[in-house]
């Protein structure tokens, strides 16, 4: 994923997560905000409760493949929180999911 569509920032995740829309889900948390780019930036967060760090990394790529190969074009901003039943999903129905709360959220 492009450097320019990542959230990096802690101003930024908090002024989403205090000032946007909230959808939450069995696995997944997400706050979305509309931004003024013509692009989406993500900002993905796996808990350390959920396991090793290899198990969150993989996570986070995981969902950072999701995202880039299906170009979803709101012009918002998103945190996504990973929730703790994750670990037992596969890919392609973690990418059913987040893509169905993506585009669902219109």
């Amino acid at each position: 994923m492009n450097k320019k569509y990542i959230i990096k920032k802690n101003e930024e995740i908090q002024k989403i997560i205090s000032n946007s829309n909230k959808i939450v889900d069995k696995y997944f948390i997400v706050y979305y905000k509309k931004n003024s780019i013509n692009y989406n930036r993500y900002c993905i967060s796996v808990s350390k409760k959920i396991g090793k760090a290899n198990v969150r990394n993989l996570l986070k790529r995981r969902m950072k493949d999701i995202l880039m190969k299906n170009n979803i074009d709101n012009s918002n901003d998103y945190v996504i929180i990973l929730r703790n039943g994750i670990m037992n999903l596969s890919y392609i129905d973690m990418k059913d999911i987040i893509i169905k709360i993506l585009k669902g959220e219109k």
